[in-house]
């Protein structure tokens, strides 16, 4: 079979199942000096995949299956080559034969190999297409409105009014103290828009150096001065068109740039620096601060005029001390991403723990909640995080002892299942599970935890209508904990 192959094609190898080289035909020998190789006594032995670039051999001993037609380009020129592997009569691969049908096809097969041209260049085209969409995907939103969690009335309420404004163009003075969440709820308005997939630009004021705001919002002219870029520089506004532009800490623009703002946004038009062209842009605008403007107008340090134009639509986004009701939900969802991004197992918080951060006055807001838990997620060893790990690995939160006063308005802001989940003693007396006489044998410490668990969980249960969102608040513990125990004991879900 090999001679009567052999007689057909250009050239042809034979492989064992080591990869190794154990014989080529004649016809392949001529193709050993464009390879390297002065002579057979060189070649035969040898690893293919050491010898010819580019080879698919190795992969055909190793998976079985064969490559009927392939194209092989390397330094010995272009082949038409098939590869197909060898067996026992027990059907092992012990090798593989590869063949050259055709050398240089890129003269007797001028159409096909255009087409293949073809094909390289619309390849290309395309990879360069998508790094370029890659370089924009930095300017598109990173968060929706259903990223702004919580469900507190100050947070559904802000939720209600980004949902409101997405729809229009107006400019949004987003209002609230730092680490809030008003970069958030700047992506979801843009996220929630008609300019949903045009750019979003976000630009720091406090950030960038009062000398070079100006050509960092309206770009510069080629040459426009020493040292500026020859081809010119776009700007903020310029990158924003037809999109979303974002100013961060908009209460620390200079008094001299505010008035050419302002015509911006009245005029949608500006001038880069150094040219007297002036640019249309179509730029929505959303502006955040964390300081009082009206004081500041008041005081003479913001422009009256400016100030009204940002504030078509205010939005107030709470602290989170005003929303102590989110505190829950934001751990498990803020727990989560710091497990995927630090890769580690997602721990859980301890009753104790979440009634002590919900009763912190958090001035960092959200900001400080993620970093006291990533803090405590990376320094801690126990899978269930404790009020005192906190304490430990924390600073500048309140001690135990003060949060032991302020329990009682905590408490009654809660469920009387709350009370009851704080001594669940109690909950056995009304039933649940009735005490063992005195003169019973003590029962181990932890079938006596399994009951009173078991007792609060049915009586949280029977209180929230069978609802475990709200059975785990009642609780005082996460979703996670409660659906863990309801797994052990189903005939209470």
């Amino acid at each position: 079979m090999f001679q009567a192959l052999e007689s057909t094609v250009q050239g042809m190898m034979v492989l064992d199942a080591e990869h190794r080289i154990v014989w080529i035909s004649e016809g392949y020998k001529r193709f050993l000096p464009a390879l390297g190789f002065g002579g057979e006594n060189e070649f035969i032995g040898r690893r293919v995949e050491d010898v010819v670039p580019n080879t698919l051999l190795p992969q055909v001993i190793d998976s079985g299956q064969p490559i009927l037609i392939d194209l092989l380009t390397n330094k010995a020129g272009s082949f038409l080559v098939s590869r197909l592997p060898l067996r026992n009569d027990a059907g092992e691969v012990i090798g593989a034969v590869g063949l050259v049908l055709l050398d240089h096809p890129e003269a007797t097969m001028q159409p096909l190999m255009a087409k293949l041209s073809q094909l390289q260049q619309q390849l290309s085209e395309a990879r360069r297409q998508l790094a370029d969409q890659h370089g924009r995907s930095s300017r598109r939103p990173k968060h929706t409105i259903a990223s702004f969690v919580g469900s507190s009335p100050a947070a559904m309420e802000v939720k209600r009014q980004a949902r409101r404004v997405a729809l229009s163009d107006a400019t949004v003075l987003l209002l609230g103290e730092t680490g809030t969440g008003k970069e958030l709820l700047a992506h979801a308005i843009h996220a929630a828009s008609r300019r949903a997939d045009k750019p979003l630009v976000s630009v720091n004021i406090a950030a960038v150096p009062d000398t070079l705001l100006e050509a960092e919002f309206f770009g510069v002219a080629p040459g426009a001065y020493t040292g500026a870029d020859r081809k010119g520089r776009d700007g903020k506004f310029k990158l924003a068109d037809g999109g979303t532009l974002f100013l961060d800490e908009i209460g620390d623009m200079p008094l001299a740039l505010q008035s050419k703002l302002l015509r911006v946004l009245q005029e949608q038009e500006l001038e880069p620096l150094g040219s007297n062209t002036v640019v249309q842009v179509d730029v929505r605008v959303i502006a955040a601060t964390s300081r009082d403007l009206a004081a500041m107008v008041a005081a003479g340090q913001f422009r009256a005029d400016l100030y009204y134009r940002l504030s078509v639509v205010p939005i107030q986004v709470p602290a989170l001390r005003e929303r102590v009701q989110d505190i829950e939900v934001l751990v498990d969802a803020l727990g989560e991403d710091i497990a995927q991004r630090s890769r580690l197992p997602h721990k859980l918080l301890s009753p104790c723990a979440l009634h002590w951060l919900a009763a912190q006055p958090w001035p960092g807001n959200i900001r400080e909640l993620r970093n006291a838990l990533e803090q405590v997620s990376l320094m801690s060893d126990e899978m269930e995080l404790t009020a005192p790990c906190f304490a430990r690995h924390v600073g500048g939160l309140r001690p135990a002892a003060e949060i032991a006063t302020r329990s009682g308005a905590l408490g009654s802001a809660q469920s009387p299942a709350f009370s009851a989940a704080q001594s669940p003693a109690d909950d056995v007396a009304e039933g649940a599970a009735p005490p063992a006489p005195e003169s019973e044998a003590l029962r181990p410490l932890p079938e006596l935890i399994e009951r009173v668990e078991r007792a609060a969980i049915g009586q949280a249960l029977r209180l929230s209508a069978g609802n475990r969102m709200a059975a785990a608040r009642l609780l005082q513990i996460s979703r996670a904990s409660l659906y863990e125990r309801l797994a052990r004991w189903p005939e209470l879900g």
